[in-house]
């Protein structure tokens, strides 16, 4: 007679979601041996699985889902982004300058006043400049980062030491913003812009770094996430992940695809390809991330039309065609992309030469998609590209009267062709979910939230934004489990025996609830391999 192999843990609630097409309802727990699902069941049926080492976590009211994936995320630039003072909950210059004021007072002679999350719908419509950083740093350099991570502002001092007059000129579409006269205004567009300023900025040591980056995983953990694929290989990251694993496990899984960047030489591909599969236990590098366009925000996306202010006119390739060809390049080495595109024409641009591709040896997925046609949305079908959007780049910075900076620099046309999410859904093209954090909080049942609300799920006066997109429960519930794999060409995101046991367990179930209870939702545990990353705060076993 066969042994019966009994589970290393088993899990007990009030019902399990598989995210299966064949979906049942009778399952009420799962057992788990190896770090793999051994079996599905209700109390009865996973009883044979439980030996004398068996751990049996029982959690009432619990359900149990496959793990979380937010398919967008910067945690090691993030560490870089997220210093000094929190400017996110600001919604006016004057509490900028208080929060700036705030954290001005702790620090030491000489030391820089740093700052992030700054929103420009602070400024009121009026010019971004760094008059309030002058009128809080004085003498004292400073530099501050949009919300958007697209933009910084610097102030005086800062511009003095890093010597920008303005007169700079870029390999991609980066800019120093002047003023009638020429002089810099302290607004820094895009990557290289801002790294004239930013490289003078001192730099956390190693320690503090790893540190930092396992806090923040860790953050992410206990916001429902088992998985997040990195939309960038920052300098030093492998060399921090492989220091964490050397003494633990990293607490989510992490796939990077390191940057493709605009006016990069077509010979970076090589060393792209070189990267593919380094890997340790919980961390892979898989594909390559490019970008077509900045932000709406900012006047740096790409628009058939420019906006309301004359901006966003133009791709950050200098020189578009060599975006196509990067693509191909990468293509015919069988790596997968993902593109950031918010601009209809960035979109647009993208999606056609994803059309274009001679051959298909790879997946490619395009990030953001803020404003579309229905033309591109034509071509996404035809294309064969998948989706990656973020539900709370619309919440958290758009107002349905159109009063904020995005919607008055698009203007009413536009924005109303903004975050198109249940139309591409409808279209049948894959979709999945994330948060870009830090650009937005990690904050799973908020992000599943707004995408039904099509409004900040805390602000129940707010009104929707064009409601007509928002997503249903399933379909939001898809966008964290399923389809961040299918948009990779991969099965996963579904709790079945034999899969990897990446488990979310939830406080009451999302397929039920209306979305605003579902954002007050607690999330009882994290499981990633079958170990319990996120212990319950109260379980009996």
């Amino acid at each position: 007679m066969t042994a019966v192999r009994t589970a290393d843990l088993v899990i007990l609630g009030e019902s399990v979601i598989t995210m299966a097409d064949d979906e049942t309802a009778t399952a009420k727990g799962i057992a788990i041996a190896d770090g793999r699902i051994l079996a599905l069941g209700d109390r009865a049926g996973l009883t044979p699985l439980i030996g004398d080492d068996t751990r049996v976590v029982e959690l009432d009211g619990a359900v149990i889902l496959p793990g979380f994936v937010d398919s967008h995320i910067h945690p090691v630039f993030g560490l870089a982004l997220t210093r000094g003072a929190d400017l996110t909950r600001c919604r006016t210059l004057a509490e900028v300058a208080q929060q700036l004021g705030a954290h001005r007072d702790t620090l030491g002679e000489g030391e820089w006043l740093l700052g992030w999350g700054l929103d420009p719908n602070t400024f009121d419509g009026d010019e971004v400049t760094n008059a309030v950083l002058d009128a809080v740093a004085g003498a004292r350099p400073a530099f501050v980062r949009l919300f958007d991570a697209h933009a910084a502002l610097a102030s005086s001092r800062a511009l003095e030491l890093a010597a920008v007059d303005g007169a700079e000129v870029f390999t991609d579409g980066s800019r120093v913003v002047t003023d009638d006269a020429g002089h810099p205004t302290g607004y820094l567009l895009e990557v290289q812009a801002m790294a004239l300023v930013e490289r003078l900025v001192p730099e956390l040591t190693f320690d503090e770094r790893i540190d930092a980056l396992y806090e923040i995983l860790r953050m992410m953990a206990r916001a429902g996430f088992t998985s997040g694929q990195v939309q960038d290989l920052a300098p030093g990251t492998i060399e921090l992940l492989e220091s964490i694993e050397s003494t633990r496990d990293l607490p989510i899984r992490l796939r990077m695809s390191p940057w493709f960047e605009p006016g990069t030489s077509l010979a970076d591909v090589e060393r792209l390809a070189d990267l593919q599969g380094r890997h340790g236990r919980r961390w892979t590098v898989e594909g390559v991330k490019l970008m077509i366009d900045g932000t709406i925000d900012n006047g740096t996306a790409w628009l058939h039309e420019p906006d309301c202010l004359g901006e966003s006119t133009a791709s950050l390739w200098l020189e578009p065609e060599e975006y196509r060809a990067a693509l191909t390049a990468l293509d015919e080495r069988g790596i997968p992309t993902t593109t950031h595109a918010i601009g209809d024409a960035g979109i647009d641009f993208v999606l056609r030469a994803i059309d274009g591709l001679a051959t298909r040896n790879a997946t490619h997925r395009v990030e953001h998609i803020e404003t579309m046609t229905d033309a591109s949305l034509a071509v996404f079908a035809s294309s064969g590209a998948t989706a990656s959007m973020q539900p709370t780049h619309c919440t958290l910075f758009t107002r349905a009267d159109g009063s904020d900076n995005w919607s008055r620099r698009l203007g009413r046309t536009r924005a109303a062709r903004g975050f198109r999410t249940r139309d591409l859904v409808r279209a049948g093209i894959p979709l999945a979910l994330g948060s870009d954090w830090p650009v937005a909080p990690s904050d799973a049942v908020g992000i599943l939230a707004d995408a039904q609300l099509r409004r900040p799920h805390d602000d129940p006066d707010a009104a929707a934004i064009n409601p007509e997109q928002a997503l249903d429960a399933m379909d939001a519930l898809r966008g964290f489990t399923t389809q961040p794999y299918a948009t990779i060409g991969k099965h996963g995101g579904v709790l079945e025996v034999g899969a990897v046991a990446d488990v979310t367990v939830l406080d009451r179930d999302p397929r039920t609830v209306d979305a605003e209870t579902l954002a007050r939702a607690e999330v009882l545990a994290t499981l990633v391999d079958g170990r319990l990353v996120v212990e319950p705060a109260v379980a009996r076993g």
